[in-house]
C-alpha cells in the first residue's frame, strides 16, 4: 500500500474517532454513520490508489536537473536545464494483472516533463521553446507468458532503442554516454570569422536520422508492435515493427563469471519509408537508413575496475542518389568503489569519435567525397547516495571537429563544457 493510501486511512481513522466522540456526547441516534461514510468517500476520492482489485499500479520515476558551464571559443555562459529527451524528469505508471498461472497482462504510461530541454539548448539559449512541457514518452499494453515471452503494442522503446547504452552498469550512464544530449543544438563557431556557422550543429556529426545524435541512431520511442523472448541462460532477443516503415532486431546477454560482471547487446534496424523532410538535410526527404550498434560492459567485481564500449554504423541512401555513411566509437573506463558510507563512488574517463563520409553528390554542408571527424574526450565523478536513491555528478568534456568539411567552412573552434547535476529516483 502506498503512502497516500496509508495517509488516507489514518485521516479516516482520526475523523472516525472525532465523530464518534462527538456522537456519544450528543445523540447516539443521529446520522453520525452516514456523515462518516460521506467524509471517508471524500478522502478516498482525492487519494491515489494502488489499483483496482484486479490490476496493480506502481508509480515510479525520477527528477534530474543539471547546471552546464560552456565555452564555444567565442562565447561562454551557464545554463540550468534537464538531462535530454528520454532522460528528462518523468513519472511512470505501470500495471499488471494475472490472467492465469504463467500469463499476465499489463500497461505502461510514461510521462516526461521537459524543462529547458538540453537537446534544444544552444547559444541563443533555447531555439525550440516547445521543448518545455509534458509528453507521453511511452503508452502501451502488453501480454506476457513466462514460457513464450512478451508482446506489446503502442508507443514504446523499439527493440533497438538504447540497445548499446543500457548495458553500461558503471553508475555513470546518465552523465556520460555516446549521445549528444548536452550539445546537440549548439552551433559550431568558425575559426576564420569568429561567427557561428548556420546549419552546423555539434549534434549533427554522424547524421542520425531516426532519433539519437552521434550514437543511438534509432533512439526515440515509436508506435510499434514488439516481441521479447524470455531470458534463457542470460540470453534474450527482441524484434519490433513500426509505422512507415521501421523494423529492427536485438540480442542481449548478461551474466557473472569468475569474479567478472559482463553484459553485451547488439541491434540492427532499417527505416525504409521516405517520410517528412528532415531538418538536418534541408529539402531532402528522410533517407532509407540501415543502422547497426553494439555495446559491451565488463567489470571486475572485487576491485570495481570497469570498461564499457560501443560502436555504431549508420548508412543513409536518398531517393536522388545521395549517400552518406558514418562510424561512431565510444569507450569509457574507470573505477566503481564504496569509498564512503553514502554509496558507490564512480571515477571515469571517456573518448568518442564520429567519422562520416559523403560518398556521392552534395548533401547540406557536404561536398562530393567530403568527410568529417569529431573527437570528444572527458572526465567525471559520480557519487551515489543509497539512502536517497540519488546520484550526483561533476564532469568535463572537450569537443573538436576536423576533416575537409571543417576546412571548407573556415575551421571550427573547439567546444568545452563542465556540468554538475543530480538525479533522484522515486
Amino acid at each position: 500500500m502506498n503512502k497516500l493510501s496509508l495517509s488516507a486511512l489514518a485521516a479516516a481513522g482520526l475523523l472516525a474517532g472525532s465523530l464518534a466522540t462527538s456522537a456519544n456526547a450528543a445523540d447516539l441516534g443521529g446520522n453520525c454513520c452516514a456523515d462518516l461514510e460521506e467524509r471517508v468517500a471524500e478522502l478516498e476520492a482525492t487519494t491515489a490508489r494502488k489499483g483496482n482489485r484486479k490490476v496493480s499500479l506502481t508509480v515510479s520515476g525520477w527528477v534530474g536537473q543539471q547546471i552546464t558551464f560552456w565555452d564555444d571559443g567565442g562565447e561562454s555562459n551557464a545554463y540550468v536545464g534537464d538531462l535530454g529527451r528520454t532522460l528528462s524528469s518523468h513519472v511512470k505508471f505501470t500495471g499488471q494483472a494475472t490472467i492465469a498461472p504463467g500469463w499476465s497482462a499489463g500497461y505502461v504510461l510514461h510521462i516526461e516533463a521537459f524543462n529547458n530541454q538540453s537537446l534544444a539548448l544552444n547559444q541563443a539559449y533555447n531555439a525550440a521553446p516547445g521543448w518545455n512541457g509534458f509528453d507521453a514518452l511511452q503508452s502501451y499494453w502488453f501480454i506476457k507468458s513466462d514460457h513464450w515471452g512478451k508482446v506489446s503494442v503502442g508507443r514504446q522503446s523499439q527493440a533497438s532503442d538504447n540497445t548499446a547504452i543500457l548495458v553500461d552498469g558503471s553508475g555513470s550512464l546518465v552523465p556520460a554516454n555516446w549521445v549528444a544530449f548536452d550539445v546537440n543544438s549548439f552551433n559550431m563557431r568558425s575559426s576564420a570569422t569568429g561567427l557561428l556557422i548556420a546549419g552546423s550543429a555539434w549534434g549533427g556529426a554522424g547524421a542520425c536520422t531516426g532519433g539519437g545524435a552521434w550514437g543511438d541512431c534509432n533512439g526515440l520511442t515509436q508506435n510499434v508492435v514488439r516481441y521479447d523472448t524470455p531470458t534463457f541462460g542470460g540470453f534474450s532477443a527482441s524484434a519490433s515493427w513500426g509505422e512507415d516503415d521501421m523494423w529492427d532486431v536485438a540480442l542481449r546477454y548478461a551474466g557473472e563469471h569468475h569474479g567478472f560482471k559482463f553484459a553485451v547487446a547488439a541491434a540492427y534496424n532499417e527505416i525504409t519509408g521516405n517520410g517528412d523532410p528532415n531538418t538536418f538535410f534541408g529539402a531532402f526527404n528522410a533517407p532509407e537508413t540501415q543502422y547497426f550498434q553494439i555495446g559491451a560492459y565488463l567489470q571486475h567485481i572485487p576491485t570495481g575496475l570497469f570498461v564499457y564500449g560501443a560502436y555504431g554504423n549508420n548508412e543513409l541512401d536518398f531517393a536522388n542518389g545521395l549517400t552518406y555513411e558514418s562510424d561512431t566509437y565510444y569507450i569509457k573506463a574507470g573505477l566503481r568503489r564504496n569509498l564512503n558510507p553514502l554509496g558507490a563512488t564512480v571515477f571515469y574517463g571517456e573518448y568518442l569519435n564520429v567519422s562520416g563520409d559523403n560518398g556521392a553528390g552534395a548533401l547540406g554542408v557536404f561536398a562530393a567525397g567530403a568527410d568529417e571527424d569529431l573527437d570528444v574526450w572527458g572526465l567525471g565523478i559520480v557519487q551515489e547516495i543509497d539512502a536517497a536513491a540519488m546520484s550526483l555528478w561533476v564532469s568535463y568534456r572537450h569537443l573538436s571537429y576536423d576533416g575537409n568539411v571543417a576546412t571548407a567552412i573556415g575551421g571550427v573552434e573547439d567546444f568545452q563544457y563542465v556540468k554538475a547535476g543530480a538525479l533522484i529516483n522515486f
